[in-house]
């Protein structure tokens, strides 16, 4: 991506978070300009006053030009500073939520993938240990404030010596060069520094998850992971000794330079006072206020606009794989834009294949097969047999390898994404709920907002009276991260939350993966009873490992090694004696006749 494109989209996401806050920067810019611009020029003309060059008429206005300016714009700049400072934390806070609506919305396909995973992780490296969206606003302030003087300050100095200001324009361009070439060792230290970091930040982490700690306890694991600790942080520790010993070569050299602008201007306009430069007439002391104050004026705007803008482009390079990452094409740009159906009619697999990104072996071969509107279909299978792929593949959240998805008819990603998702509800194996209220975790908005719809799930999934035990009923937080009074749920009532926010949506198609694998026995089976009135008219898919689960379903869908091996109805089904249902079936069954 080119430097200027770079620019571009970093600062139109800035726009798009906060116009006052770029507004503000470009007047605190011109502020400064102005400000070094009358402090450069007022004080020759006071000084030439006093000492007898002009009349002295006009003494007291020079000097309240000078002081009155500089109120003026102090007040001025300090207020606008105030803003920035808020602004600019908001900005930088605002990007991480830029970021994280990023990833919300990028293909979910993508997040599986190494490359982008391996992305995102150098996008978050840039916020987390190199401040890069603070330097990189903070850097094009100053880029923009120094431009801005040494305009300023360059009209004054040609009026000067050309010669002089060619002379100082080279130490500057010696200090950029120095400057430069330190950046760019920093940018490789870091990018050196990045495998060790993460290794050195799993490490640490670790320690403080409370998930690991009874394993830590149990198996005198301290030493092996503070061992490691110490181990990465004596890596990192060597690679930053080298950085170190250029960065302290530079700040030699960068005084030295410094010193030598400072002695050739002072000189030159030394000698201009002093009539001693031939064929050049002298100049007054205001003058050489003027001149040596727009000269140091010069040389460090000058010195700055070329620090600022390596190390802009220095951040440029931290933030690229954050820019890569916002640059990302979003689902709902590949989708199309059909609007989804009144109802469902038919659901049908076309010789779909899969398999996850960045592996090789497919997951589901060749699959066929359609489900009608309105049925409830149980799908079993061994592990790894492919039951969660194929509803992840319904769900939209991956595109088959192979072969299409069609429902009524239409291939699912010609409809309009957000209608599409709108219409499928599913409860995964691994499904999340937040520190949120129990009301903000099945509604997905503010509470209170439907309380009559919450009730309803809360009653049909059998937490009503769970609820009425609460001193907060569904308004209380779920867990204590963030609450000393939110409650703890137990697994199987989580995961009866879960079920209420898949019912609660009121999607035409539902899908239930192991909606009961954290219930116990009686629960379980009042939801298997309350199966077929739960879920209504809506077509229903239903994944469970327990095999009496698919004598409430419609039909069976067998899938064995990732292909479809049968599809029909239970009793059906256990007509095949010989049949993989059949022996999955009655091998459950005995297990549990023999623990009974």
């Amino acid at each position: 991506m080119r430097q200027w494109k770079k620019i571009t989209l970093f600062f139109s996401i800035v726009w798009r978070i906060s116009h006052t806050y770029v507004l503000l920067m470009l007047a605190s810019v011109l502020l400064v300009g102005a400000q070094v611009l009358l402090n450069v020029l007022l004080p020759k003309f006071l000084i030439d006053e006093l000492t007898g060059a002009l009349r002295g008429t006009y003494l007291l206005l020079y000097a309240g030009a000078i002081v009155g300016s500089n109120l003026i714009i102090a007040l001025l700049n300090n207020a606008i500073k105030r803003w920035l400072d808020v602004k600019r934390d908001y900005v930088d806070n605002m990007m991480r939520r830029v970021m994280a609506e990023k990833v919300m919305k990028v293909e979910f396909g993508c997040l599986e993938k190494p490359e982008y995973l391996d992305l995102k992780e150098r996008a978050l490296f840039a916020f987390t240990n190199q401040s890069a969206v603070k330097q990189m606003i903070e850097n094009t302030a100053q880029f923009l404030q120094s431009v801005v003087t040494v305009a300023a300050t360059l009209a004054v100095m040609l009026t000067l010596s050309p010669v002089l200001v060619l002379l100082l324009l080279l130490c500057v361009a010696a200090n950029l060069f120095a400057y430069s070439r330190v950046m760019r060792d920093q940018l490789k230290f870091y990018e050196n520094l990045i495998p060790f970091n993460r290794k050195y930040g799993y490490y640490v982490n670790i320690g403080f998850h409370n998930e690991i700690q009874k394993d830590v306890r149990l198996y005198d694991m301290s030493g092996m992971i503070s061992g490691r600790v110490t181990d990465y942080g004596r890596e990192i520790s060597g690679e930053c000794d080298g950085f170190y010993q250029k960065m302290g070569r530079f700040m030699s050299v960068n005084g030295m330079l410094n010193d030598l602008q400072s002695a050739l201007t002072y000189g030159y306009a030394g000698l201009r006072v002093l009539g001693a430069v031939f064929g050049k007439m002298p100049i007054s002391l205001g003058s050489l206020t003027m001149y040596v104050s727009a000269a140091a004026s010069f040389t460090k705007a000058a010195t700055d606009a070329g620090t600022s803008a390596v190390t802009i482009a220095a951040m440029l390079g931290y933030l690229e794989p954050f820019l890569q990452f916002m640059s990302l094409p979003e689902e709902s740009d590949l989708g199309g834009s059909l609007p989804f159906p009144e109802t469902v009619e038919s659901i049908r697999f076309e010789h779909v294949s899969f398999r996850y990104p960045g592996s090789e072996t497919l997951v589901l071969r060749d699959v066929s097969f359609e489900i009608r509107g309105g049925e409830k279909i149980s799908i079993v299978g061994l592990n790894g047999a492919g039951k969660t792929t194929l509803v992840k593949l319904i769900s939209r959240l991956y595109r088959p390898t192979e072969g299409r998805i069609l429902l009524n008819g239409v291939d699912i990603f010609e409809y309009e994404h957000s209608a599409y998702l709108a219409s499928i509800a599913a409860v995964f194996q691994d499904y999340k709920l937040f520190a949120f209220s129990i009301d903000e975790n099945i509604t997905g908005c503010r509470p209170g907002s439907d309380l009559v719809g919450t009730g309803a799930v809360i009653h049909r999934v059998g937490l009503n009276e769970k609820m009425a035990e609460l001193d907060e009923g569904v308004y209380s937080m779920l867990g204590k991260s963030y609450d000393e009074n939110g409650v703890e749920l137990s697994g199987g009532e989580r995961q009866k939350i879960a079920i209420a926010r898949a019912l609660y949506k009121n999607a035409p198609v539902i899908i239930l993966d192991e909606p009961t694998s954290a219930l116990d026995p009686l629960a379980e089976a009042e939801i298997y009873e309350n199966f077929n009135s739960l879920i209504g008219d809506k077509t229903a898919i239903y994944i469970s490992h327990r095999m009496s689960s698919s004598v409430f379903c419609d039909r069976i869908l067998l899938l064995d090694g990732g292909t479809v091996s049968d599809f029909d109805t239970h009793a059906a089904l256990m007509e095949k004696t010989d049949g993989l249902y059949y022996k999955l079936f009655n091998a459950q069954a005995e297990n549990y006749r023999v623990e009974g």
